[in-house]
């Protein structure tokens, strides 16, 4: 362990060095350390690196910030607390989403913030930096980004809509169209999958009401829950999930609509119901038990028939 210790101490003060070819070889050895030698993460932020290393966010280099933020981003997964503690290190990540000198950059510093969002104290900070938000935002909406960027960008969202107090600032800075043209164009399951997962977080708010219906959002979640459609069956659980929050959050009006508009979906939603995770059998049956009142007495008599073996 001391020579490891000693090994990062010897490359954190190369990153000190005038000489920027040292700075970006030992960034870059310190990238494979951190990848492939777990024990070493923890050395390296306590000898101080992650100053430097966000720093070097900045940089006009690909190389150099490439290796960065990749660092960054294997130094999250043990050291959370210190990337956090770094003075204006989600202000570099953010620069890197805005300004990022190749994909793989913007990649790897969406990962990382994804990663520091599996802390629940660390949300409501990282969901107050609009300007990140809306670059996460800008990437799922750009038609040049890679799908793995698109797919980190999307996890991030979806950590900080966790935060039920960040949902209405992911609204106002645009995410609904983004999001709901992925699930209609895209078409990569995983990318529809992560998509709709992120609608489901965000449906639980009351700015969601009109934002789904400027981009008849609740007629997208129910055509995903159409067995024709060939939605994977997470796919299916996240557009219940938000279908359920719209709901819970919008009221009688915004049942009713559901269930004007979804009247012919039930076996997508009996289908979860019964062979679903079991979270998302709960959600099924509490949807059921929605629509089956907001029916006004035009109820499917299949719906009592389930409900009355669901109960």
């Amino acid at each position: 362990m001391e020579v490891k210790r000693r090994t990062a101490r010897s490359l954190v003060t190369k990153l000190s060095s005038v000489s920027e070819q040292t700075r970006t070889e030992a960034l870059c050895e310190l990238r494979l350390i951190s990848k492939h030698d777990p024990e070493s993460r923890s050395l390296i932020a306590d000898e101080g690196a992650i100053p430097y290393i966000a720093e070097t966010l900045y940089s006009l280099s690909p190389i150099s910030q490439e290796n960065a933020t990749a660092t960054l981003l294997n130094l999250s997964i043990s050291s959370r607390e210190d990337l956090m503690s770094t003075r204006g290190l989600l202000d570099a990540l953010s620069h890197v989403l805005r300004h990022p000198t190749s994909p793989s950059a913007a990649q790897s510093a969406a990962a990382t913030l994804f990663s520091l969002l599996t802390v629940d104290e660390y949300r409501p900070i990282i969901g107050s930096k609009r300007d990140i938000v809306y670059a996460l935002i800008d990437i799922i909406r750009s038609p040049n980004s890679l799908p793995r960027s698109i797919k980190d960008a999307l996890k991030a969202l979806f950590g900080i809509a966790l935060y039920a107090l960040n949902r209405a600032t992911i609204i106002e800075l645009g995410a609904v169209p983004a999001l709901f043209s992925l699930v209609v164009k895209d078409g990569r399951v995983g990318v529809v999958e992560d998509a709709t997962a992120v609608i489901a977080q965000i449906a639980g708010c009351e700015e969601a009401k009109e934002a789904f219906r400027k981009v008849s959002g609740i007629g997208v979640l129910v055509d995903l829950l159409d067995p024709s459609t060939g939605s994977s069956g997470r796919t299916k659980e996240n557009a219940i999930s938000g279908l359920l929050n719209l709901v819970q959050c919008g009221g009688e009006q915004v049942a009713n609509n559901v269930c004007e508009i979804g009247f012919g979906v039930f076996d997508g939603i009996a289908d979860v119901a019964e062979n679903g995770s079991s979270k998302g059998k709960n959600k099924a049956v509490a949807l059921l038990k929605i629509l089956d009142a907001g029916m006004n007495g035009l109820e499917d008599p299949r719906f009592a028939s389930f409900l009355s073996h669901s109960s």
